[in-house]
């Protein structure tokens, strides 16, 4: 078991102090991963990485409802609060109506671009329609279009085969290009 898994379980079981040996552990993963996102973002964005990391790491060490299984449960989550930030930080800065032709595309060579808010907000939207359906093709695709991992990297985050993920990727991009296209 490695020390985050162990900080986690510890924390989770009120140990005093956990929470605060845990940052040193994660802080730099955590900001890679905020970096990843906000790559994806467009260049005058208002939130650092800083500011998204430590924004991330309060909702997270917050969570009472969840059971930390491992370190890369934790990655996941902030993964997860750190999509939601962002998306809630578009949605207070868009207050006018979509953009509605400008067409949306997942491909590959975007991922990790810097899409539009409105681009984001729709992408979003989408997603959580795909997680209700199928939460792993969500999680990649989160991992994929907004932090602009690879595939590898997706699947060593989700411990999974790279095989995997491309059959995934494949298939939730062409779930969410039909859903994003509109009737």
């Amino acid at each position: 078991m490695s020390d985050v898994t162990e900080l986690l379980l510890a924390s989770q079981a009120g140990s005093p102090g956990a929470v605060d040996q845990l940052m040193p552990l994660v802080y730099d993963e955590l900001k890679a991963l905020a970096a990843g996102y906000l790559r994806a973002e467009r260049a005058d964005h208002t939130l650092q990485t800083t500011g998204l990391v430590h924004e991330a790491y309060l909702k997270l060490v917050d969570q009472r409802r969840t059971s930390w299984q491992n370190r890369a449960h934790f990655f996941g989550i902030a993964a997860q609060a750190m999509r939601r930030i962002l998306v809630d930080h578009a949605r207070r800065r868009q207050a006018k109506k979509r953009d509605a032709g400008r067409p949306i595309t997942l491909d590959d060579e975007l991922a990790g671009a810097s899409p539009a808010t409105e681009e984001v907000l729709a992408v979003d939207e989408a997603l959580q329609r795909l997680a209700a359906l199928d939460a792993r093709q969500a999680r990649i695709v989160e991992l994929r279009y907004f932090a602009g991992l690879s595939i590898e990297q997706t699947a060593e985050s989700l411990e999974i085969s790279p095989a995997t993920v491309k059959r995934d990727w494949l298939s939730a991009k062409a779930w969410l290009q039909r859903e994003l296209s509109g009737p």
